[in-house]
C-alpha cells in the first residue's frame, strides 16, 4: 500500500437514499465510512425525483381546486400562476433537504467526499476531483440510474429528461412527452394540470405497462377527459426546429405534433458506465443491473450494490430498506434479506394511483380460482363540484386461501391508501378480515371493505 492511502471499512459510491443509509447505519456499528457523490446529496429522489416531482404535483393540482371550489359556493377571481415562483420555491426546499442529508451523515460520523468515485482494483477506489485513493474493507456501489434518451434521432439535442424537466426557466404552452411509465405519466399530469397542451407519445397499446390492465385503461380515460392527448402505438422520429417552437414527427407517416418542449421518459438505465467494474470482476445482470444475491453482494464477496443501480424494485423506500439491511447483514451481525414480494407503489398521475400485489393477469397466472372485486363510482366531492371524475377501487382474492393478493386503487388519495392497505396485504389478510372491518363513512376507502360480490370469477387457464 502506497503513502497517504486513506484506510476505512466501507466506501459507499454514490449518496442517494440507499447510499445515505447504509453508511449511517454502518458507522452507527463502529464502521469507519467514507461516502462519494459527485452531483449533489440526497441523489435523484431528493433533488431530481420524487421529492421535487410531488411538490410539483401539488401545484398542479391547485387549478382543480379553484374550479370544484365553485361548486361549494365560493366566487373566485382569476388565479394567476407564476412558473419561476414555484421553481424558486421548490429549489430552496430541496436545498434545505440536500443540507440535511450532509448534516446526518456528518453527525454520524461518515467522511463524505463531493467527488466521482471509481474502481483502481478490488479494494481501491480514486476519488476523480482529487486523485485521493482510498483503500476499503468492504465497497458499497449505490450509484442509482439515469434517464436515457433511446436511439439517436435527428434533432434529440432539443429533447430533455427529467434532469433537466425540474429547471426549465419558462412554463411550456405545448409539451409533448414520450414514454409511458411514472415518470412520463406523471408529467404528462403535471404540465396539463399547470395548463399546458399535453401530448402523450407511447410506442405500446396502452400506458403504464405492468399495472393492472383495469387501472391502466381507467387512468388514460381520466387523462383523457383533462385534456391530455394520448397517442400510443408510436415513437418520436424526428424533432424539427421552427420559427417558433417545434415540430415533432411521429412514426405514423405524416403525423406530426407541435411543441414548445420535449421530454423522454424512456427509462432509468442503471448508473455502471465508468465505474471500473469490468477490471474488478463485478457481474452485470441481464436486467442490465449489478448481479447480486440476496443479501445485495456482488460477484466480488466484499463489493455489495443496492438500489436503481441493481434494478430489481427502482423505489426509493427498497433502496432504503436494502441499504439498513446491508448494513445490518455486515456490520450489525445480523444477516437480512429484503423481501421484495408485495412491494406497494403509486403512481402520482391526476387522479393517483396506489397499488399493492398482484394484477389481474399475474393473479390469474398463479392461482387455481382468483375472485375479482371492482367498484367504479363517481366521489362525493365531485357530487356539488360536478367535475367529471371516478375512483376505481379493486381487489383481488385467491378463492382457495381467501387471501387478498392484490389490491389497485385510481382516485384521490390512493397513495396514501395504499400504505395501509399494503401493510394487511403484506401481513396476508384475507377477504373476511376486509369484511369484518368496519366502514369509516363516508369515505372512498370504505369501499375496500363493502364489496360483497365479486364481479369475475377467473380460472387459471390450462397449460398447453
Amino acid at each position: 500500500m502506497g503513502p497517504g492511502v486513506r484506510e476505512v471499512d466501507l466506501f459507499v459510491i454514490g449518496a442517494g437514499s440507499g447510499g445515505v443509509r447504509a453508511a449511517r447505519i454502518a458507522a452507527g456499528y463502529g464502521a469507519r465510512v467514507m461516502i462519494a457523490e459527485e452531483y449533489r446529496v440526497g441523489g435523484t429522489c431528493v433533488i431530481r425525483g420524487c421529492v421535487p416531482k410531488k411538490l410539483l404535483v401539488y401545484a398542479s393540482r391547485f387549478p382543480h381546486e379553484f374550479e370544484d371550489a365553485q361548486g361549494y359556493g365560493f366566487s373566485l377571481s382569476t388565479p394567476a400562476f407564476d412558473w419561476p415562483t414555484l421553481i424558486a420555491n421548490k429549489d430552496r426546499e430541496i436545498a434545505r433537504l440536500e443540507a440535511a442529508y450532509a448534516n446526518t451523515l456528518e453527525h454520524a460520523g461518515v467522511a463524505l467526499a463531493k467527488s466521482r468515485a471509481v474502481f483502481e482494483d478490488a479494494h481501491t477506489v480514486r476519488l476523480v476531483a482529487t486523485g485521493e485513493r482510498i483503500q476499503a474493507a468492504n465497497i458499497l456501489i449505490a450509484t442509482g440510474a439515469s434517464p436515457s434518451l433511446g436511439p439517436a434521432i435527428p434533432g434529440i439535442e432539443h429533447v430533455i429528461s427529467s434532469n433537466e424537466v425540474f429547471h426549465l426557466a419558462e412554463f411550456p404552452r405545448r409539451v409533448l412527452i414520450q414514454g409511458g411509465s411514472y415518470i412520463a405519466v406523471e408529467f404528462a399530469c403535471i404540465f396539463a394540470g399547470l395548463g399546458s397542451h399535453v401530448t402523450l407519445v407511447y410506442r405500446g397499446d396502452n400506458i403504464l405497462r405492468g399495472f393492472d390492465d383495469d387501472v391502466r385503461h381507467h387512468l388514460r380515460a381520466e387523462m383523457e377527459k383533462r385534456g391530455i392527448h394520448v397517442i400510443t402505438g408510436n415513437t418520436v422520429t424526428a424533432v424539427e426546429p421552427t420559427a417558433h417552437h417545434y415540430c415533432v414527427h411521429l412514426s405514423s407517416a405524416g403525423l406530426t405534433v407541435p411543441a414548445d418542449k420535449i421530454m423522454f421518459a424512456l427509462g432509468r438505465p442503471p448508473n455502471i458506465a465508468g465505474l471500473g467494474l469490468e477490471q474488478v470482476g463485478v457481474e452485470i445482470a441481464a436486467n442490465g443491473g449489478i448481479a447480486v444475491d440476496e443479501f445485495s453482494r456482488s460477484s466480488v464477496p466484499h463489493i455489495y450494490a443496492v438500489g436503481d443501480v441493481t434494478n430489481r424494485i427502482n423505489l426509493t423506500p427498497v433502496a432504503i430498506r436494502e441499504g439498513q439491511a446491508f448494513a445490518d447483514t455486515v456490520f450489525g451481525g445480523k444477516p437480512i434479506k429484503v423481501d421484495h414480494t408485495n412491494v406497494p407503489t403509486a403512481v402520482f398521475s391526476e387522479p393517483e394511483i396506489g397499488t399493492v400485489g398482484l394484477t389481474q393477469q399475474q393473479a390469474q397466472a398463479r392461482f387455481a380460482k382468483v375472485a375479482v372485486y371492482r367498484t367504479m363510482f363517481r366521489p362525493m366531492k365531485a357530487t356539488l363540484s360536478g367535475r367529471d371524475t371516478a375512483i376505481l377501487l379493486k381487489l383481488l382474492v385467491d378463492v382457495e386461501s381467501d387471501r387478498v393478493v392484490g389490491c389497485h386503487i385510481v382516485g384521490e388519495g390512493a397513495g396514501e391508501m395504499i400504505q395501509l392497505v399494503g401493510i394487511a396485504v403484506k401481513m396476508g389478510a384475507t377477504k373476511a378480515d376486509f369484511d369484518a372491518t368496519i366502514a369509516v363513512h363516508p369515505t372512498a376507502a370504505e369501499e375496500l371493505v363493502t364489496l360483497r360480490q365479486p364481479a369475475e370469477l377467473l380460472q387459471r387457464e390450462a397449460a398447453e
